[in-house]
């Protein structure tokens, strides 16, 4: 748990804790051979298992219980040599049994946790289980005049819920921690994390105490599918309940929605407990069992984890802890870094434009680094001629900007057709601050007389003087000397 000061809002210590649901990359459900696949016409994708028709027995997917094997292992978690699936009864028109089958008293994944940083400060998150279960179907309101469509495509589709302890204390913390685990969910292949297709869901269990209080009544907030919404839902439920509060009134458990549109919270039903459900065993399924070779060989096929890829960065590179936490953010990212770095030797530069000018086109073209124009060797090359000093930062962002457009591909072609190489002859370069400086001989003496605001300006008319290709360590170096 977080040892650090926890932050107040209004005298209030804010309390969170995650349920997220990680749809898995199978290709067919968790007890039936059925396509999991986005977007299909509806219930094309649903078979007799799926629909509960009568005689029909679940078999469980072995995939789906190696991607747990797989999540347990990122996260350090217990893998359970036995675990055991029970029937969740509810009763909704797209969950055709009228129970889910989940596991409750003895989940496949036994804690773990997740660590990031926020800011420059390492959080840590203790996990509580991850439990395998089936997905309902879904109810579709918009279409139907004064009727619901049911769509059971989604019914059976296999799910990883991963829940936490309640140890985040902001919204910002819950947000780190979701991208966190959004990130270690693709990266090791159990998920494909599209949020807009439901792939990746959270819900946040939000709570306020008066600091050393007891846990105040929690309000959890259903399926939030974007972190920019998160954020939102948990700001708006935090000044909700404490205005409640404030105002006299008991906050009631239960379940609410966001609503983008509004940017508020909305109570959907009271809260459910464990014993609404009616648990018991699933009789038509035996205790999952799972033998310790089987994690064996699954941990000899586990990626470089992105916080060990961090590490080494750190060790072989001598990047600073945050570079190298946000280089590791998608395993293409972390490749185009390495290729490029091993390339040109200069890891710390290549970091800063990784971070800087690719990540800025990327995030304002809405790509992903598999849609980078600019290969690591191109970018290897130039961030060479940063380092050689043939050409400036600013010369370099026209260089990267010409390969970025696919006007060019080669950087010393475009380094000459456009005349960006810096002045490296020391003796023009004199000739220009001596220019300078006989014409602006006022500014010289304010300079001697201890003024170091005209020392940039007289830079900066050197530079333009240079027409922008003068090195301007060399002119910082050159006209110092000269004016002492």
């Amino acid at each position: 748990m977080n040892s650090s000061k926890s932050l107040l809002v209004q005298g209030y210590e804010v309390v969170i804790g995650f349920e997220t649901h990680a749809q898995l990359s199978t290709q067919s459900k968790i007890f039936s051979r059925a396509p999991t696949a986005f977007g299909a016409e509806p219930n094309t994708q649903a078979c007799a298992v799926d629909l509960a028709l009568p005689g029909t027995l679940p078999v469980m997917n072995r995939g789906a219980v190696e991607k747990a094997i797989r999540l347990g292992l990122a996260l350090g978690s217990h893998i359970a040599e036995q675990s055991v699936f029970a029937r969740k009864n509810y009763f909704y028109p797209d969950l055709p049994k009228g129970y889910q089958i989940s596991q409750f008293e003895i989940p496949v994944v036994q804690g773990g946790e997740v660590s990031f940083f926020l800011g420059d400060e390492k959080k840590t998150v203790r996990l509580v289980r991850a439990h395998l279960e089936e997905d309902a179907g879904k109810s579709l309101h918009e279409a139907f005049h004064g009727m619901s469509g049911i769509d059971l495509n989604r019914a059976g589709t296999p799910l990883l819920e991963i829940v936490t302890e309640p140890d985040m204390r902001s919204s910002a913390e819950a947000v780190a921690y979701a991208k966190e685990l959004h990130k270690i969910v693709t990266w090791i292949g159990v998920c494909d994390g599209n949020m807009q297709e439901g792939s990746f869901r959270c819900d946040a269990n939000v709570s306020v105490r008066k600091p050393g209080g007891e846990l105040g009544t929690r309000r959890e907030i259903k399926n939030l599918n974007s972190f920019k919404f998160m954020q939102q839902a948990i700001d708006y439920e935090v000044r909700w309940q404490i205005e409640q509060i404030e105002d006299g009134h008991a906050i009631q458990q239960a379940t609410v929605l966001f609503d983008p549109d509004t940017g508020e919270t909305r109570a959907m039903r009271t809260k459910e407990d464990a014993a609404d459900y009616r648990y018991f065993p699933d009789p038509d399924l035996p205790p999952l069992v799972i033998g310790r070779d089987w994690v064996e060989l699954v941990k000899g096929e586990m990626p470089e984890l992105p916080r060990q890829m961090a590490e080494r960065l750190v060790k072989t590179y001598g990047l600073p802890e945050y570079d190298a936490t946000t280089l590791t953010q998608s395993p293409a990212m972390a490749a185009y870094f390495e290729t490029a770095a091993q390339a040109c030797g200069q890891a710390k530069l290549v970091s800063n434009w990784i971070m800087g000018e690719v990540s800025r086109r990327l995030n304002a073209e809405e790509r992903d680094m598999s849609g980078v124009p600019v290969s690591a060797a191109q970018l290897a090359a130039l961030m060479g001629r940063i380092a050689d000093g043939t050409v400036s930062n600013n010369a370099a962002k026209q260089v990267f900007e010409s390969l970025w457009s696919g006007e060019a591909t080669d950087v010393d072609v475009v380094i000459e057709a456009k005349g960006l190489k810096q002045m490296n002859d020391s003796g023009a370069l004199e000739k220009i601050i001596g220019e300078v400086m006989a014409a602006n001989a006022p500014m010289v003496e304010q300079f001697r007389a201890g003024k170091d605001k005209a020392f940039n300006a007289l830079v900066g008319l050197v530079m333009k003087a240079s027409k922008g290709k003068a090195n301007p360590q060399q002119v910082n170096d050159v006209l110092r000397q000269k004016l002492q």
